[in-house]
């Protein structure tokens, strides 16, 4: 139940030449309080509730807990979430022996790209794709629920 990810910017579009899949996915938080949060989620056709706790190791790792929901449970919970709904594509994008993915953003956070590796070891060496930016690990802005709070198209206000 611990996740180990790192975060990334992604430079330009050139990702979805090599994604394999991609779903368009809309989330909301119950909590955004950074020692437990509480996400909603919608994929497709299936709905699901995560709890997060607070990121160690310069935020690499963190507890995890998800379960899944029929869709409607989750949209009927979406009535109860924060504002700020958050809505995206996200793609999954195989190098070598592991997969990231690839977020891109609509509505307040339009422009911001972001992709996702989860590792099985912090000290995990993989490859980087020319595509992929800057690391942005631990940044807290970065973190799904502070975009639901302060969105990308707010930063340069």
């Amino acid at each position: 139940m611990i996740e180990i990810e790192r975060k990334f910017l992604v430079k330009d579009h050139r990702f979805e030449n090599e994604a394999v899949t991609s779903r368009t996915i809309k989330q909301g938080f119950l909590s955004t309080d950074p020692n437990r949060t509480v996400r909603i989620r919608v994929e497709e056709h299936l709905g699901f509730i995560t709890v997060k706790g607070i990121s160690t190791d310069g935020g690499i790792s963190r507890f995890e807990w998800e379960n899944t929901l029929s869709k409607e449970a989750a949209e009927a919970l979406f009535k109860l979430c924060l504002p700020g709904i958050i809505e995206k594509t996200r793609y999954v994008v195989p190098i070598g022996t592991i997969h990231f993915e690839v977020d891109v953003f609509y509505g307040r956070n339009l422009g911001l790209i972001i992709a996702e590796v989860e590792l099985s070891d912090p000290d995990q060496v993989f490859e980087k794709p020319a595509w992929l930016g800057a690391e942005v690990t631990g940044d807290k802005k970065y973190y799904n629920a502070s975009l639901s709070q302060f969105p990308f198209k707010d930063w340069g206000e």
